[in-house]
């Protein structure tokens, strides 16, 4: 099985949402299990910073040696970071996909909707 870290929301898409304690900020990447289904990921197209993202939507592309996958937006608001490391080093989302392999960073919306969010449970049998 996956790894499915518990302090994580996660999404059906299988990308995770870390809330910042204190702030709407929230860290976004995808999931071990996502990274492994993906193979060896070679380029990460990232969200710009100041664009504003609706949940659901596609905002990237991770490209790996087996496929191309959409990111999708876990919740609406504004990108506020990227990590920009993973133009020089897309693998750090294989080798590190809850730490170094994160993605962006989103200021949530006040109605940005992480309730429909999974725990590590749900997303635990999801991912299987």
């Amino acid at each position: 099985m996956s790894d499915v870290p518990d302090d994580l929301k996660y999404t059906a898409e299988h990308e995770w949402v870390r809330e910042t304690a204190g702030s709407k900020t929230a860290r976004v990447g995808v999931t071990d299990y996502a990274q492994e289904a993906l193979g060896d990921v070679v380029y990460v197209s990232l969200p710009e910073v100041g664009a504003t993202i609706e949940k659901g939507a596609a905002i990237g592309e991770i490209e790996s040696t087996k496929s191309v996958s959409d990111i999708y937006a876990p919740v609406s608001g504004t990108v506020s970071a990227r990590n920009d490391a993973l133009d020089d080093q897309p693998e750090l989302i294989n080798s590190d996909p809850y730490g170094e392999g994160w993605i962006f960073e989103i200021d949530i919306a006040d109605d940005g909707g992480s309730d429909g969010l999974l725990d590590a449970a749900a997303y635990g049998t999801l991912a299987g």
